[in-house]
């Protein structure tokens, strides 16, 4: 039975080891992942609800607004009526002289009937501002790709790098049977075994340094990602795609966003110089009430139509629009400059793609060269014709030409990704 539960753990384990081995990720699937786990993010939620408050808030505009006041004063003086002189037949009559300390406590209701249109461009505004917000969230995640190729390739790098390793290890321990067969012959030496020995441990020490560094890039793509990858994480190598030269930066839309909102700031100027226009009505508790001769505090209320006009926004008028003007034509410069620069970038990504296309051409060559040279330095050594250091010496020529191919494949997948990605497509 023991031996059983052990046969069974360990169809687990091998089982749990080929789900590690076959996990495999793509390059645009850190993309997404990185995009969703960067904090950032978060804030379209935030700025999205901000602005339905904001919005909600304007419309709110339109309700009528209730106001309450009161005052109380005491006066030096009050108006008065002389009845002195008047004819016999009036000499009855008298006028209520209003007292000295008089108060008013009341309630307003405004309603808006007409504003000019600054509650419909305020709106269009908090929209307009939110879409400025949302967009410069974008060219800040944007960012994010670069970050995550430079290490994505790195790892890839190595991957190469690990793959020349073995292909190094197995050539050298090839020699080594082959040399350790000569030594019980007696027509080879031990101390050339040893010296293939020794280069072979050379080789698994930059293996361990490889897989190390490899796991350092691993482990921080796993935390842009979000992901528990480990060292059995397979990255599929991206397809070389065609590059265009169309630039479709998410800045250009920022730029065009913040112009869009000088446009809706203009029409809210022009809407808070228009004549408002409302119903109101109020009514209190004063004394004296409307009737001025009334000497009892009395309730009273007043309706009607409010109409108000302030002319003097129209003094600054044309200078705010002005400064309107000239901030649209500081984002034309910003917009600009950027294009400026990045068709230099593109330029220069563009030199090195056609370098490193030619270079690996070339690097193919060589290693055709190295390759013949090896295997006939190879024979050579099996033969007694050449030292083993000197054929370690071809050995290690071809691998570094073969870590040359492998280092400018790389760099020019990541050449042609940082080309897609400054251009926007």
């Amino acid at each position: 039975m023991k031996n059983i539960l052990i046969l069974f753990s360990l169809i687990l384990l091998g089982l749990t080891g080929y789900g590690q081995s076959s996990q495999a990720i793509s390059l645009d699937d850190c993309y997404k992942l990185a995009r969703q786990n960067y904090p950032l993010i978060k804030q379209h939620d935030l700025i999205e609800k901000t602005k339905d408050y904001s919005i909600q808030n304007a419309a709110k505009g339109y309700y009528p607004q209730v106001n309450f006041n009161g005052q109380g004063t005491y006066q030096s003086a009050v108006t008065t009526i002389e009845v002195n002189g008047l004819p016999p037949a009036f000499s009855h009559l008298s006028f209520p002289t209003l007292p000295l300390e008089q108060f008013n406590l009341h309630g307003e209701v405004d309603q808006t009937i007409y504003d000019g249109g600054v509650i419909k461009q305020q709106k269009q505004s908090d929209i307009a501002n939110a879409d400025v917000q949302q967009q410069n969230v974008e060219v800040q995640l944007y960012a994010l790709k670069d970050r995550i190729n430079q290490i994505y390739f790195g790892a890839l790098l190595i991957d190469d790098q690990l793959k020349q390793n073995d292909l190094t290890q197995k050539d050298i321990q090839s020699s080594i049977d082959k040399m350790q067969a000569g030594v019980t012959n007696g027509t080879a030496l031990q101390s050339s075994v040893d010296e293939l020995q020794a280069e072979l441990l050379q080789q698994q020490q930059n293996k361990i340094a490889l897989q190390a560094s490899r796991k350092a890039y691993i482990d921080m793509l796993g935390v842009f990602i979000n992901q528990p990858l480990n060292e059995n994480t397979a990255l599929q190598i991206p397809v070389s795609v065609a590059i265009s030269d169309s630039i479709k930066r998410p800045e250009l839309s920022f730029y065009d966003l913040q112009k869009k909102n000088d446009d809706v700031q203009e029409k809210i100027l022009n809407s808070t110089n228009r004549p408002k226009f409302s119903f109101f009505a109020q009514g209190g508790y004063a004394l004296p009430g409307l009737n001025g001769f009334d000497v009892n505090p009395a309730f009273y209320y007043i309706t009607g139509f409010r109409l108000s006009w302030n002319l003097g926004g129209y003094y600054t008028q044309n200078n705010q629009k002005q400064i309107l003007e000239i901030d649209k034509q500081n984002i034309d410069v910003q917009k600009e400059t950027f294009l400026f620069n990045t068709n230099v970038t593109l330029k220069q990504q563009s030199s090195d793609i056609v370098k490193l296309r030619a270079m690996i051409d070339k690097d193919n060559e060589i290693i055709t060269k190295r390759t013949e040279v090896k295997d006939v330095s190879k024979a050579q050594m099996e033969n007694g014709a050449i030292t083993i250091h000197e054929y370690i010496g071809e050995l290690d020529a071809e691998d570094q030409a073969r870590q040359s191919l492998n280092l400018h494949e790389i760099q020019l997948l990541l050449a042609e990704k940082s080309y897609q990605n400054t251009t926007g497509n």
